[in-house]
């Protein structure tokens, strides 16, 4: 795919409650496929909340005895938690001229290139034929510290990625993260602490993860 600069707006939002997002995403979708509105990226925050999509196993969502909310979802992906020390990030855009698995890589690639400028080396990584789903960004150890899960209908994306910057890690381990009992999660600062890196605030990351994604469309890092 060529590389060319995206157009994306920029919409910051605070702490919204999962289910009064998901009805506003409605709404964005909806103003996106009149055409009434150009692509946008939404980025915010959510109270705890685990959400699950339609191929996750019931047993995947109580691995300890937890009282976090649970929420049914109709995005890709399976499990994953959201809360507050997350950058989360809803992309509402058309690709009616690219391909699904265009948009996830180039979100991957996105994703890494900010996670460069702030001075973190990260990586996207294959997912062999038959195996659970690697989409996201890992460090070179094979921690996870941003997951993805987008729905594409009609040609118009909503969802996105959930980036971890300082959030309540023992969450993860109440359930199976992303349908991969053997996960580790890690964040933001627990790559600083072991980096020597100074850890980023929340509007740092937002700048850096902005001008990734707006750099390029090619799905090359």
């Amino acid at each position: 795919m060529a590389t060319a600069e995206r157009t994306l707006q920029r919409v910051d939002l605070g702490e919204i409650d999962y289910l009064d997002a998901i009805d506003a995403m409605a709404g964005w979708t909806a103003q996106r496929r009149a055409g009434t509105v150009g692509d946008r990226l939404f980025l915010l925050s959510h109270p705890p909340v685990i959400t699950y999509g339609q191929r996750t196993d019931p047993t995947d969502l109580r691995r300890g005895r937890h009282e976090i909310p649970l929420v049914a979802v109709d995005r890709g992906g399976y499990a994953t938690y959201h809360g507050p020390g997350q950058l989360v990030g809803y992309l509402i855009m058309d690709i009616r001229d690219q391909g699904a698995a265009d948009v996830v890589r180039w979100l991957e690639h996105g994703l890494v290139r900010a996670l460069r400028l702030l001075g973190f080396s990260t990586q996207r990584r294959d997912t062999a034929p038959g195996s659970s789903s690697l989409v996201g960004v890992w460090t070179a150890d094979l921690r996870k510290v941003a997951s993805i899960g987008m729905r594409i209908r009609g040609g118009i994306t909503s969802h996105g990625f959930a980036l971890n910057i300082d959030p309540d890690l023992h969450a993860f381990e109440q359930f199976t993260v992303c349908g991969l009992p053997d996960v580790t999660m890690t964040s933001l600062r627990e790559l600083a602490e072991q980096t020597g890196t100074p850890l980023p605030t929340d509007a740092i990351v937002r700048d850096a993860v902005t001008t990734a994604l707006t750099r390029a469309t090619g799905s090359g890092a």
